[in-house]
């Protein structure tokens, strides 16, 4: 028996040195290793010997299985080493092509306005507020000196769900919320989102756009902070060769109120001034709803469409574009400094 097991290790040594290609050293593995392979098959065998001698003979032919094994995988590993190194040396690289090229994205322009507004004011210490969109009708309007039958609720007919749920038509919401979670203390915020409105989508409406509205309350605010908070605002957004222009104007949560224009060079060289935000200090009955007492406290509010920053940004001709998802709009957006 012991001839035999070397007469199968010469066998199997002598067809893997002779063997050209990991098919071969397949072939050798099938042949002697699996299952039905000759040195599986020796185990065969021990229930033909006398039980003295199964032991030594069980030994023998594993180790005769251990040789084998070894001996194929040092062939293989020279094989395999050996084509690496064929087809390394047969395949030729021009590093002088182009390479796969990825597509890179961008932050969408009206993101980039709202993150260098948040940025702008965060650095003034103020706070940035989020709400709901679907909205109550008491914190959209109730809340902001807006009566069930006030008529400048016709300038923001809107989406209803039900008699007191609307996508809110701007975000002041925010603040009322926030009013009333500060309980009476101090507060500076801006509150960034989308909003809604019953509008014809032209080049320059649309039924949902973006807002970022300001609110601050404290002991002792002026109209002169306002104009401070708008100037430094516009001057960020725009150079700061800008100046702003305040008109009067009429909203009911604020008292006074105005419209806020930003100056820009004409063709001819002359200063226009064109509209950009509504602002005022904020309304004593809208200090009131949110639980602070108008004797003690003062504050003021601004409202901004994020879109019309873009569009005077970034020279837009039509506020469509950001809706669109036409990445040769968007495109051009691609590492534009803020």
């Amino acid at each position: 028996m012991k001839e035999q097991l070397m007469k199968i290790k010469e066998k199997a040594l002598e067809a893997l040195l002779l063997a050209k290609d990991l098919s071969e050293i397949e072939s050798v593995k099938n042949q002697y290793l699996s299952k039905k392979g000759e040195i599986s098959l020796l185990m065969g065998e021990l229930r033909n010997l006398d039980p003295s001698e199964r032991p030594a003979f069980g030994q023998m032919v594993n180790q005769l299985k251990v040789e084998v094994e070894q001996a194929l995988y040092d062939k293989k590993s020279i094989l395999e080493e050996e084509a690496l190194l064929a087809s390394l040396k047969n395949e030729k690289i021009d590093v002088t092509l182009p390479g796969v090229k990825l597509y890179e994205g961008s932050i969408h322009p009206l993101n980039q306005v709202i993150e260098d507004v948040e940025d702008f004011f965060i650095g003034l210490g103020y706070e940035v507020a989020e709400g709901p969109e679907l909205e109550n009708d008491h914190y959209n309007f109730e809340m902001m000196n807006l009566d069930k039958d006030h008529p400048a609720r016709a300038m923001q007919d809107t989406f209803y769900t039900d008699e007191t749920h609307l996508l809110r038509t701007h975000t002041s919401p925010v603040q009322a919320r926030t009013m009333l979670a500060k309980k009476g203390q101090p507060l500076r915020i801006i509150c960034p989102g989308k909003v809604y409105r019953r509008d014809d989508d032209d080049p320059t409406h649309s039924h949902q756009f973006m807002q970022i509205e300001g609110l601050v309350i404290d002991h002792h605010i002026q109209f002169a902070n306002l104009k401070d908070v708008l100037l430094k605002m516009a001057q960020h957004l725009f150079g700061k060769e800008r100046m702003i222009r305040l008109r009067p104007s009429y909203f009911p949560f604020t008292e006074p109120s105005v419209e806020v224009d930003v100056s820009y060079v004409k063709k001819d060289g002359s200063i226009g001034y064109i509209e950009v935000l509504g602002a005022g200090q904020v309304h004593p009955n809208v200090l009131k709803m949110g639980g602070y007492d108008p004797h003690e406290f003062q504050g003021f509010a601004f409202g901004i469409g994020v879109e019309r920053i873009a569009i005077l940004k970034y020279a837009i001709d039509d506020i469509r574009h950001f809706y669109q998802n036409d990445l040769r709009f968007l495109d051009q957006f691609k590492g534009v400094n803020r």
